[in-house]
């Protein structure tokens, strides 16, 4: 009996284990892109990235400093190793190479690239504004403040950041070809060179003041939710020739295969924006005038702070523009109150208690702060996460609803800390979860009026940008719309919470 429990538990470690490292992946084929979620759950999560940083995304943030960079200066006597891993062209980079005008002190770990093909030069992972340049470099640094290594740093929300250059076609360029000019040495997968150190500051644009700034992911599986990302607003170039080496050079297979897969178009399609936005450190240009600006952190903490022990009515009443996604005050400029029929409320409100006793004022909750509300604060191993999930699923057998319970999960917690660091709108999901202490007709009057706002149809083009379509897998009961098809509401998101004790 014993040996078979131990038979049990080995075999659930193996899937499980299967489930959080899948073997292998690709691009395009039976192993694409659109097929990363079955082994790596968190590709088909939320904040995902790459993203196309589109105009209405973009907000001024005049808190931005330039980027510095460190130690990015090598001598020709550090040997740095080139490599090929099937997937991208890879250097690696000292541990005195580091970033600073961030949160926390980032080391370098590593830089790589993608690219498109011969036939199609556009293979940035990153658009502006649906334009999508012909390659793109990332270079990766892991928060050594809190980390030891980058191994340690790369599943936690706050573990990375990663710098993103844009490449386009056009005049020579010298710095790239520090490394170029050894790239036969990795024709074929897991092939590396040893190559001389050089100003990895070259390769990066002239000016480091102007950039494009969200919260993101890995590109490539596990694509953890782990990235704090810079963009930069310039570009750089290289030349024909040198963009060719990357594109027709090389195999993403190994020496001794028999049939050779070329390494080219290896970059991951746009993702949904999830309710975030771009803060972008530069103001001129087009797009970034009049409404593209960010509410302050500080507003934002009040905000949630209200939502935790305020006046929901009073909220409900006069405060729901600043629940709804950015412009919402200037849709609604002048009016004192949001338009809405109080008698019909307090009717819906009633009919709701006599349906659901348990919607019955719930006593005040204690106060609590936004440091203790268990989101935003502490950084998310997402590892844990998956597995807890996992565990909890397997007990249900519903494993096949892993990438949507994992989504559920983590969103609102992700949503909360954009939305206080500015890079994000607050989604009605995060508001629910938020709401869950407190009395239930106040919150339920509340969820009516936001929801009756959000289905405004001025606003209907901002919400299907910013809100996530979720079936709620891995939420309490409390946030759960019970009937997701419900007639009158076109999106499940939408429907009025239901409160249970």
């Amino acid at each position: 009996m014993l040996f078979l429990s131990s038979i049990s538990i080995v075999l659930l470690q193996l899937t499980l284990f299967n489930v959080l490292h899948g073997a292998k992946w690709t691009y395009t084929g039976p192993l694409g892109e659109h097929q990363w979620s079955k082994n790596y759950p968190y590709c088909g999560g939320a904040f995902q990235s790459p993203i196309d940083i589109k105009s209405e995304l973009m907000r001024f943030d005049p808190t931005l400093r330039p980027i510095e960079v460190h130690g990015y200066n090598l001598s020709r006597n550090e040997q740095l190793t080139l490599g090929n891993n099937g997937h991208s062209v890879q250097i690696s980079l000292p541990s005195k190479m580091h970033i600073s005008s961030f949160p926390h002190r980032y080391t370098a770990a590593q830089l790589h690239f993608h690219w498109g093909s011969f036939n199609r030069p556009a293979g940035s992972e990153h658009m502006v504004n649906s334009k999508q340049y012909a390659a793109e470099m990332h270079v990766v640094h892991f928060n050594s403040d809190k980390y030891p290594n980058m191994s340690m740093a790369v599943d936690k929300s706050d573990g990375l950041a990663v710098l993103g250059v844009l490449i386009e076609v056009g005049q020579f360029n010298p710095a790239f070809e520090q490394f170029l000019k050894f790239i036969n040495g990795i024709k074929y997968r897991d092939q590396k060179v040893q190559v001389p150190g050089f100003n990895i500051r070259s390769l990066l644009p002239a000016r480091l003041d102007e950039y494009y700034r969200y919260d993101g992911s890995l590109t490539t599986p596990p694509c953890y939710p782990s990235v704090l990302w810079t963009v930069f607003r310039n570009h750089v170039t290289i030349s024909r020739k040198q963009f060719l080496s990357l594109a027709t050079a090389l195999y993403s297979s190994h020496a001794q295969d028999s049939a050779p897969v070329p390494l080219s178009g290896n970059y991951r399609k746009p993702q949904l924006a999830d309710t975030r936005v771009v803060l972008v450190s530069f103001k001129e240009g087009r797009g970034l005038h009049g409404s593209l600006t960010y509410t302050s952190s500080f507003k934002r903490k009040r905000i949630i702070q209200q939502l935790l022990v305020g006046d929901l009515a009073d909220l409900a009443d006069e405060g729901l523009y600043k629940l709804l996604p950015s412009g919402s005050e200037k849709l609604y400029a002048g009016r004192k109150k949001y338009p809405k029929n109080q008698k019909s409320g307090t009717l819906a409100k009633s009919k709701q208690q006599t349906l659901h006793p348990s919607l019955r004022k719930k006593s005040q909750p204690t106060n609590r702060s936004v440091g203790k509300l268990g989101l935003g604060e502490n950084e998310l191993c997402y590892v844990s996460l998956e597995q807890r999930v996992f565990h909890q699923l397997r007990q249900s057998h519903r494993e096949n609803q892993l990438v949507q319970a994992l989504r559920d999960a983590v969103f609102p917690e992700l949503n909360l800390r954009s939305y206080l660091n500015c890079k994000s709108d607050l989604a009605l999901p995060t508001i629910r979860h938020i709401l869950r202490g407190r009395p239930t007709d106040e919150a339920f009057e509340l969820d009516r009026s936001l929801t009756k706002a959000l289905m405004n149809p001025k606003k209907t083009t901002a919400i299907k940008q910013s809100v996530p379509k979720t079936n709620y897998g891995s939420l309490s009961p409390a946030t759960v719309p019970r009937k997701p098809h419900s007639h009158g509401y076109p999106h499940p998101w939408l429907l009025p919470m239901e409160w249970e004790d």
